[in-house]
């Protein structure tokens, strides 16, 4: 019964900012990482950003710079900062985790329904 539900999309113009956060409930033992996928229209879903329980964190090229990834361990949650945004950014945004449900069972992974995010150029 694990959810992950995003928030915080929306329509901004170029050059604006948008932050979204991910929060996970349910049956949780551990998160061992979470982040974030997109898939703008017409073109397949790539990863974006990825978090690790220890901190460590990275972003694919095209955002860098522009985009930070953070989690609040304490919370389940992890958040997508985004600023600057393009027109290039446009497309629905995943939250993902891989994450135990039990001390003593297998890690898998988990998605979130996706929120849109459109930026007008």
């Amino acid at each position: 019964q694990v959810q992950l539900v995003e928030s915080g999309g929306g329509l901004v113009q170029a050059g604006e900012s948008l932050r979204l956060s991910c929060a996970a409930s349910g049956s949780i033992f551990s998160i061992l990482s979470m982040g974030w996928y997109r898939q703008p229209p017409g073109k397949q879903r790539d990863v974006v950003a990825a978090a690790a329980s220890n901190g460590a964190t990275d972003v694919t090229d095209s955002v860098k710079g522009r985009f930070t990834i953070s989690r609040d361990n304490a919370k389940n949650t992890v958040y997508l900062q985004m600023n600057n945004l393009k027109p290039e950014d446009t497309a629905v945004y995943y939250c993902y985790a891989r994450l135990k449900t039990t001390r003593w069972g297998d890690d898998n992974n988990y998605w979130g329904q996706g929120t849109q995010v459109t930026v007008s150029s």
